[in-house]
């Protein structure tokens, strides 16, 4: 199943109302946008929940004082969770306020995430 366009239009919307200029990727069955060459955050289908979840980059200190907000989880896709990263049910997004908390949080992380290491081709 393919991703939730309504969500990524209004993640797009969000990205073009704080003025960031975003790519988009296909990626990790999903969309992620991503924020000055950095994932910034995006949408996964979870074949095992059947929903939507909101991938966000907020940062290891950020993750730890947003955990306990109504649809967070740990981004988990091996066993192991990704540091700085979690994922938010629709319960947790679909209030436009809600979705805009995620979406500042991952912009005000972004100056301070790494960036992927080029691939050699």
């Amino acid at each position: 199943m393919a991703y939730d366009t309504y969500l990524a239009e209004r993640i797009r919307q969000i990205f073009s109302d704080q003025r960031c200029t975003v790519i988009e990727k296909k990626m990790m069955g999903g969309l992620c946008f991503m924020l000055n060459n950095k994932m910034c955050c995006g949408i996964h289908f979870s074949k095992k929940k059947a929903i939507d979840l909101l991938m966000v980059r907020i940062g290891e200190e950020m993750a730890q004082k947003v955990s306990s907000r109504e649809g967070c989880l740990p981004m988990d896709f091996t066993g192991r969770p990704m540091k700085g990263y979690i994922f938010v049910e629709p319960n947790g997004y679909d209030l436009d306020e809600d979705l805009n908390f995620w979406i500042d949080l991952c912009i005000a992380f972004n100056p301070m995430a790494k960036a992927s290491k080029k691939r050699k081709k």
